[in-house]
């Protein structure tokens, strides 16, 4: 980056209630920006207790119709998707697919009846997502356009379109666009509950609640990662490749973990279902290669205990093996600092929540991890910010 788009970066003035601090690059800038942008979209998206009052109005005819929803999407806005399925079929109870975009165009036009088709994209000019939604309006589908572009070509080919409220994001790695993409498909999950007779006002009220505490925790948090997450990526500078690890929900913040800092710092790394680690890429795991699992839990939702006693097995096994273990876990965790080698805690937060404070320490070291081994974070090699061809 030159002196003068360095010296842009730095004296850029922050969004409302971003850090009110001067950043080395946009991208940490825009990290700081996600409680902001998190409260804006839920701000866009609910008046009161009501979640989309006039969005979906133009499919209400098919929302009450459909047999299952399925999520096209690319890069980051496909791990928002793959956190949005859990999060709309254990809240509301529908089936959901999630697809690559360029791959939906391929699908047999005999699979599935009736289904909406999400289409994700930041940019809303995405190409494959283009494609995805044109392809499903072809087949009679009803497709949502998840963008945070107002004026985008998505948003105004689609049957109904859902805005993000994340503000410009001028760094090229997708960071306070993708927590604003799993806070409105966190919305999009209640609303559907609450479509579908599966959950009572009171109820949503009580979820809106703890959504709304999320921008908070994260501001808090913020100062703590950023330390932490540093020294994560000084102990580990050297390192070539990384695993990260997710169950449930959490697979998908391992991947897109995976995916930022690849992009970012060119190592290789792979985010996997933790179960399948013992299934062949446990022949990787020696001291050279860190393993990043992501091990919060719920301790009032006994599935997500569940999950955190199998991912705790996980964790053992890597020590056992001589693997050295980063882990996000959640705050007041005595148990996983014995299996860890470092550890960066979250606030408690309910299961389907988690990803949204859990992806953030992964956005800092991924940055962190890229600046020391002095790479542009905010323009990657080979990277633009909307795949457009």
């Amino acid at each position: 980056m030159s002196a003068e788009s360095e010296q842009k970066t730095t004296s850029a003035p922050a969004a409302p209630g971003a850090d009110p601090r001067t950043f080395p690059k946009f991208m940490l800038r825009e990290v700081y920006e996600q409680p902001h942008a998190i409260r804006e979209t839920i701000r866009g998206n609910v008046e009161g207790d009501v979640i989309f009052p006039k969005s979906l109005q133009p499919i209400e005819t098919a929302l009450s119709t459909f047999k299952k929803i399925i999520i096209a999407a690319s890069g980051s806005s496909r791990h928002a998707g793959l956190a949005g399925e859990i999060m709309i079929e254990d809240l509301s109870g529908e089936s959901v697919d999630v697809e690559y975009s360029r791959e939906y165009c391929y699908r047999s036009t005999h699979a599935g009846a009736d289904p909406i088709v999400v289409v994700i994209t930041q940019s809303g000019e995405t190409a494959d997502t283009t494609a995805a939604q044109r392809e499903a309006l072809n087949r009679g589908a009803k497709t949502v356009a998840i963008s945070n572009v107002a004026n985008s070509t998505i948003a105004n080919e689609a049957s109904a379109a859902l805005l993000t409220r994340a503000g410009l994001e001028k760094a090229i790695p997708a960071t306070k666009s993708f927590t604003s993409q799993l806070t409105l498909l966190y919305l999009f999950a209640l609303f559907l509950a609450r479509k579908r007779g599966r959950m009572t006002s009171e109820v949503t009220r009580t979820h809106l609640n703890h959504l709304a505490d999320i921008p908070t925790s994260i501001e808090k948090s913020l100062p703590t990662w950023d330390t932490q997450a540093a020294g994560c990526a000084r102990a580990y500078q050297s390192a070539k490749a990384f695993l990260f690890l997710g169950r449930g929900v959490h697979y998908a913040i391992a991947r897109e973990g995976a995916l930022k800092l690849k992009e970012i710092s060119y190592v290789q790394a792979e985010g996997l279902p933790a179960g399948e680690l013992r299934h062949g890429p446990n022949a990787l795991v020696d001291e050279n290669l860190p393993v990043i699992v992501l091990a919060t839990r719920d301790p009032h939702d006994p599935d997500s205990d569940l999950r955190y006693r199998k991912t705790l097995q996980i964790l053992e096994f890597v020590k056992k093996s001589g693997g050295k273990a980063i882990a996000i876990a959640t705050e007041g965790d005595r148990e996983i600092t014995t299996l860890a080698d470092r550890t960066i805690y979250v606030p408690a937060a309910p299961e389907l929540l988690l990803p949204i404070l859990e992806v953030v320490p992964l956005q800092l070291f991924a940055y962190h991890f890229a600046t020391l081994n002095g790479c542009d974070v905010d323009n990657p090699r080979n990277l633009v910010k909307s795949v457009s061809e």
